[in-house]
């Protein structure tokens, strides 16, 4: 058992199909034959849309600037990173 954190998970279906997944962190056990994903957040990667998530990262971006509080800015960070991971789990997807 392990912790996740925000990115990219690949998935491979029965008859060798893959699929993109980003997961917004969460807990990964693996047994003999499973591996199981709970995730916080997951979105399938052909429902990931880049120009929501720059603006998403925006707007945490302008939340740090504008944090009044340790707990704010914490919030807003981690907003920020799973943005970034978001973005880059899309870029991935797109040169699949």
């Amino acid at each position: 058992m392990t912790r996740l954190k925000a990115g990219a998970v690949r998935i491979q279906l029965e008859g060798g199909v893959e699929e993109l997944a980003f997961v917004a962190g969460g807990i990964l056990e693996v047994q003999p034959q499973v591996v199981t994903v709970l995730a916080d957040t997951a979105i399938r990667g052909a429902d990931l849309d880049e120009a929501q998530a720059q603006e998403a990262q925006r707007r945490a971006e302008e939340a740090m600037q504008n944090a009044k509080s340790d707990v704010d800015l914490a919030r807003a960070e981690a907003e920020f990173a799973a943005m970034a991971a978001q973005i880059a789990a899309i870029r991935k997807l797109q040169r699949k």
